[in-house]
């Protein structure tokens, strides 16, 4: 299948919108021909241009070190301008000229002659064909030809005359000539594609822009939905003077079982989404910004399993705004995803109509176009030109991804994620937290028992402190915190603990615990 046809498939999967910026491949297929069909009015048809055409100097490295020359060095003046001495073979080269806002393609003639060697264009010939004196140019850079009245002639002016039929004419003076020839249709293609991806990225601007103020909407309702127990008169915080640390406890009527919040259920959600790693690989095995396929098959993996819970009311959304706003999220995914696709698919038809270019014209291979999906930090505001393309580097990064930054660094923190106050030797949440003169936190039930096996020194930083721990040791702030922010999983822990120390007593007085016995 042509990629024509493939690429129009593509783009029928997108939104409307992303196809209606996207690049118009076949229109520059036509406008490839045009090319074709000026080159061989000028007499310079494609098999003769395969024959004469000096690559420029970037066109002899390798592929890898040929993408990475900017258009200044795509040629240089001194090494496009100048042509060497005494050489008799025809010289024609391909240059791109910067002219204002738009590059100019246009081929540069060297009309050499030597003796009874073989030239290019004889001036006899450009005197009767172009109706003007051929002169000897000093050679001007590269944006200074189009100025050079007497070496610089419009494509259209030599329709009359067959170039290629002079190419090996004999005989004439000694005398260096050069000839600049712009190409009306070849720069209607660059102009073409340019603007075609100057509009792209401007409307890319204002998509990121209309993403952002809807994540920021996001992240309020998200947790205005999921807030903690410290919003109603039914919460009431601890402290050292008022409060005894082993008489505290976590009434089960708490504010997620008796009013409408959220909370833990958005937990589970990020948490579901953290483990699908959708977009970026975390794990040592993988790191960095994932294929599109394979985003595409951990987002459906994810969106799938999310509904399976919701519908088995395993995960449960009490309020009408955490339903809008859960699927908004999942819009926000779909957009990036969709992003993902547009930017392969945009990428692919650039690099195929630019080969296409050299292909049919026999125009050496252009220089890559800037991508409007990268991201550059502090890149100058200009028009869009020829340039080389942007590494993924550390100084720049694709759209898609940074838009899976804004959403996890605005989403994720709303709600406090349990692994972060969580007690290092059990690894469960550190309630009724123990603070040690060296500044790490372990829970009250791990503590006692390192104190009991005599345990002097800390587990993090070996520093003699667990033994001289105690009650002025609880951390009363992250303890209201854990109460407020975790609710279920402290009144578990506390379960855990008392449990474990009537098992620890009844095995100091010789009794073993067999659990409940029914006579």
């Amino acid at each position: 299948m042509h990629f024509s046809k493939t690429y129009t498939q593509l783009l029928l999967t997108l939104p409307p919108d992303l196809r209606e910026s996207a690049i118009q491949y076949r229109q520059l297929k036509k406008i490839i021909n045009q090319i074709v069909a000026e080159l061989t009015s000028l007499g310079l048809s494609p098999d003769l241009l395969h024959g004469i055409i000096q690559q420029p100097p970037s066109q002899g490295l390798d592929k890898g070190k040929q993408r990475e020359r900017s258009l200044t060095d795509f040629p240089s003046p001194q090494a496009s301008s100048e042509p060497p001495l005494h050489s008799s073979s025809p010289r024609v080269i391909y240059e791109l000229a910067d002219v204002v806002d738009h590059v100019e393609p246009r081929l540069h003639l060297y009309l050499d002659n030597y003796g009874n060697q073989e030239t290019i264009l004889p001036p006899d010939v450009l005197s009767q064909a172009l109706g003007f004196t051929t002169s000897c140019p000093t050679p001007l850079p590269s944006h200074q030809y189009a100025a050079s009245s007497s070496s610089t002639v419009p494509s259209d002016s030599l329709a009359s005359s067959d170039i290629g039929d002079h190419l090996t004419t004999k005989g004439f003076s000694n005398v260096p000539q050069e000839l600049i020839i712009p190409l009306v249709s070849d720069t209607v293609f660059f102009r073409t594609l340019s603007e075609a991806l100057e509009s792209l990225s401007a409307y890319l601007v204002t998509r990121k822009a209309e993403f952002e103020a809807t994540l920021q909407a996001l992240s309020h309702e998200i947790s205005s939905a999921s807030h903690p127990s410290s919003s109603t008169s039914a919460f009431h915080p601890y402290s050292p003077f008022s409060s005894d640390p082993a008489t505290i406890n976590v009434s089960s009527g708490t504010l997620v079982t008796q009013s409408k919040s959220d909370l833990e259920t958005w937990r589970e959600i990020f948490r579901m989404y953290v483990e699908a790693d959708i977009f970026q690989g975390h794990q040592e095995r993988f790191r960095g910004e994932r294929d599109t396929d394979d985003a595409a098959a951990r987002f459906f993996a994810f969106s799938s399993q999310l509904h399976e819970r919701l519908s088995e009311v395993d995960l449960k959304l009490k309020l009408k705004r955490s339903k809008i706003a859960l699927r908004t999220f999942l819009e926000l995914n779909t957009f990036i995803l969709n992003l993902r696709k547009f930017q392969d698919v945009t990428a692919e038809a650039t690099r195929k109509i630019l080969k296409k270019h050299a292909k049919r014209t026999a125009l050496p291979l252009a220089p890559d176009l800037a991508s409007p999906f990268i991201i550059v930090p502090e890149a100058r505001d200009r028009a869009l030109v020829l340039s080389r393309p942007v590494s993924r580097g550390a100084s720049s990064l694709s759209l898609s991804l940074l838009l899976v930054q804004a959403l996890t660094e605005t989403l994720l923190p709303i709600i406090p994620h349990i692994d972060d106050y969580s007690c290092v030797i059990c690894t469960s949440l550190a309630f009724k937290p123990i603070r040690l003169r060296c500044s790490h936190l372990f829970c009250v039930r791990c503590l006692v028992k390192l104190q009991k096996r005599g345990e002097q020194h800390c587990p993090m930083c070996r520093a003699p402190t667990v033994l001289s721990a105690d009650r002025s040791n609880v951390d009363w702030a992250l303890l209201n915190f854990m109460k407020d922010w975790f609710p279920s999983e402290a009144r578990k822990k506390l379960q855990q603990n008392e449990r474990e120390a009537a098992e620890e007593e009844l095995r100091e007085l010789g009794l073993e615990f067999r659990g409940c016995i029914v006579v």
